[in-house]
């Protein structure tokens, strides 16, 4: 642990968001069409229709603050639900959110014909709510109730059978990849801002949320007897906590497309800064979540110029060593 006060909890907290907001700003600004501080600020104060202040305001604008609102609540719901199923590998797609969301893009697109890409966040919004929904329903069932080994094996279970529809619906028309393959594979480029203001509700209601359940979080620590002798409703605060993740997932799939990852990776970082009070857990890796998905995506935008790599690939390239570190280290997530 780095941060052993509060003191400089909060200042690395402090340091953290200004890192997060020269993120932002720096999405703003570079990419294909490179401009400057300058150019930036007019945008914003005296806009005049020139190409890069349409760029700037209409596509690097929400773009960035797509990517920060993404990377944040994919980072808490991969922070919660490490905890929920003493599972270092969790992330939202261990719910089978990621494989719902495509299968009900893919079926949107191959039964109904839909191209809308607003209408695809609704729709994906929807299938990752039922999916969550559903692997919660199912683990819950038996006298024992929610655990994390029925949450965990819930979870796989149900992703494969979506993943499977999935590949089945794109096996029977090879054309439909080409239509919905923006979407599978992760990205904030392209981006309305209306996107993330359709979900921003809901985002917001999960955050807070989220603030609210971490001191719940620091006692599900110590395990349901201990919960439930200090006086915890276990079953309850499990089922808000699955609520709050199936919030912040379901709406960032929705808006992203399935980005894979970054729930993994951010709060093994959060908590070698804080340690295990997950009052700083959650804040810390909101804004690292945050970071991450905001740096991965500028690096995106140069690998390949002048096209573009999925971010969702970027992550991917990123987590994987992470990812079998974690395997091979082992051990419970707290």
């Amino acid at each position: 642990m780095i941060c052993k006060t509060r003191q400089t909890k909060a200042l690395g907290l402090l340091l953290f968001t200004l890192l997060l907001l020269y993120g932002m700003w720096a999405s703003i600004i570079y990419g294909y069409v490179d401009t400057d501080i300058k150019t930036a600020v007019n945008a914003f104060t005296n806009y005049n229709g020139s190409n890069e202040h349409i760029i700037i305001k209409t596509v690097r604008l929400p773009r960035s603050l797509i990517a920060a609102a993404v990377g944040a609540s994919l980072a808490v719901a991969g922070a919660i639900l490490q905890v929920l199923t003493k599972n270092p590998l969790a992330s939202p797609s261990l719910l089978g959110i990621n494989a719902g969301a495509s299968f009900f893009i893919v079926c949107s697109v191959s039964v109904f014909s839909i191209q809308s890409l607003q209408a695809f966040t609704w729709i994906a919004f929807l299938g990752a709510a039922v999916t969550a929904c559903l692997v919660f329903i199912i683990a819950s069932i038996g006298r024992e109730g929610l655990t994390p080994i029925k949450l965990t094996l819930a979870g796989v279970a149900i992703g494969a059978v979506f993943s499977s529809f999935t590949q089945g619906l794109l096996v029977l028309n090879e054309a439909l990849l080409d239509e919905v393959l923006f979407w599978l594979s992760g990205s904030v480029q392209g981006r309305k801002l209306e996107m993330l203001t359709s979900v921003l509700p809901y985002l917001i209601i999960a955050w807070l949320g989220a603030a609210i359940m971490a001191g719940k979080l620091n006692i599900l620590l110590l395990g349901d007897d201990v919960s439930r002798g200090l006086g915890q409703r276990t079953q309850l605060v499990k089922g808000i906590l699955v609520l709050i993740v199936i919030l912040l997932a379901g709406s960032s799939v929705a808006v992203a497309g399935p980005i894979g990852f970054v729930g993994i990776i951010v709060p093994h970082v959060a908590r070698a800064f804080v340690g295990l009070d997950y009052r700083w857990v959650l804040p810390y890796s909101a804004v690292l979540g945050g970071i991450l998905l905001l740096a991965a995506d500028i690096g995106a935008r140069y690998i390949l110029m002048p096209q573009e790599v999925p971010v969702g690939v970027m992550t991917a390239v990123i987590g994987t060593p992470f990812f079998i570190y974690i395997a091979r280290k082992g051990g419970i997530a707290k």
